[in-house]
């Protein structure tokens, strides 16, 4: 499956039917059942759809979760409530919080996180697939600084750790399942390259450099259980781009030797495509025998991506490492909450379709 050069991150645009699904459920009006027959529906359109674009890696758009952290969020016991803010809006999202709010206790597993997705897309993804998981670092944010106890001040390397091994623990029994991908989605990195949110590290008595080693051990715990259960274990590192928007700014190209030469992964899909100006230099520090998915197609605006400059990027890249060593996939996921960015479904598609001829014509 590592040899697989047309990829995407997981996420897509919800269909209509679903948004509206989960306004009505909701609001009182459907049912769980319900919901979930709308989403299987959903599911099994886009599994097709990802078929007849010839995409070599498949996912189920992420279609059960109102955003990429949800599955997790729901299993897991140990986030303060956030508070209420009206129904679900009229495209389904939540008027409510979006983050995972304040870690008010130690995080404990109260079920699992993919298990429902995983068994449906075994059955129907008709090839190659891969299950998502959110990266420990995501959830430190919610921890408020150097504290001991359980309470809401505790270390943010104390809610990695036990993030990890909840993470852990779902990505051993996913692979044992037989998902033959799992990944983890890391957008978190990026903010020890911004100069402004390191300062506020600093500001809140941590250590930005043994956060950062924390984070990396903590993405290994999971990489490990997924690639000793025998999955293929990868990462997506990119800048979050949610609508459209960062989260940190920086130069990340400064992380790339400690972020390349020490996540235990066999594939990282990254952002190729934001302001580099190191280039695909940092590709360098990549190992022999890891997968680079080069995101290089759009995901968050109306524009068109020139096939030849995409040949271009990818012949650039290939003179840093060999060619047999890259794939290619969009920038980021296409919808990391279920409201999504600004692209049009049309375009979307056209862009996955883009990648996978891309694919054929690098690496017949």
């Amino acid at each position: 499956m590592n040899a697989l050069r047309a990829d995407h991150v997981g996420s897509l645009l919800r269909p209509s039917g679903l948004l509206q699904a989960r306004v009505d459920h909701s609001a009182g009006r459907l049912d769980h059942a319900g919901l979930r027959a709308e989403e299987d529906r959903a599911i099994l359109d886009v599994l097709h759809r990802q078929r007849e674009c010839g995409l070599a890696v498949r996912t189920d758009g992420e279609f059960r979760r109102s955003g990429f952290k949800a599955g997790f969020l729901a299993a897991v016991e140990g986030f303060a409530e956030p508070a209420p803010a009206g129904p679900a809006d009229e495209r389904g999202g939540s008027r409510r919080a979006t983050g995972p709010g304040v870690v008010a206790a130690r995080l404990r597993s109260r079920g699992r996180i993919a298990e429902a997705e995983a068994a449906f897309l075994r059955q129907h993804a008709g090839g190659p697939f891969k299950v998502t998981l959110p990266s420990p670092l995501l959830f430190a944010r919610g921890a408020d600084g150097p504290g001991p106890g359980d309470g809401p001040h505790r270390r943010r390397e104390e809610v990695m750790a036990e993030a990890a091994a909840i993470l852990a623990a779902e990505a051993r029994l996913l692979a044992a399942e037989g998902v033959p991908c799992v990944q983890v989605d890391a957008p978190g990195y990026v903010q020890f390259a911004d100069p402004v949110l390191v300062r506020g590290m600093r500001a809140d008595g941590e250590d930005p450099d043994r956060l950062l080693d924390a984070a990396i051990a903590a993405d290994n715990q999971v990489l490990a259980a997924a690639r000793q259960g025998g999955a293929l274990a990868a990462i997506h590192l990119c800048r979050g781009s949610s609508t459209g928007r960062w989260v940190a700014d920086g130069d990340a190209d400064a992380l790339a030797e400690r972020l390349f030469t020490r996540l235990r992964c066999g594939r990282l899909l990254g952002d190729c495509r934001t302001p580099r100006p190191a280039g695909f230099r940092p590709l360098r520090f990549a190992p022999a025998g890891m997968v680079l998915v080069l995101g290089l197609v759009s995901t968050t605006t109306g524009e068109t991506d020139s096939r030849d400059d995409l040949r271009r990027l990818i012949d650039q890249a290939s003179r840093v490492v060999p060619l047999e060593q890259l794939a290619i996939s969009p920038r980021c996921g296409f919808a990391s909450s279920q409201v999504g960015g600004a692209i049009t479904p049309d375009d979307q598609w056209r862009r996955l379709e883009l990648v996978a001829e891309l694919a054929r014509e690098v690496w017949p």
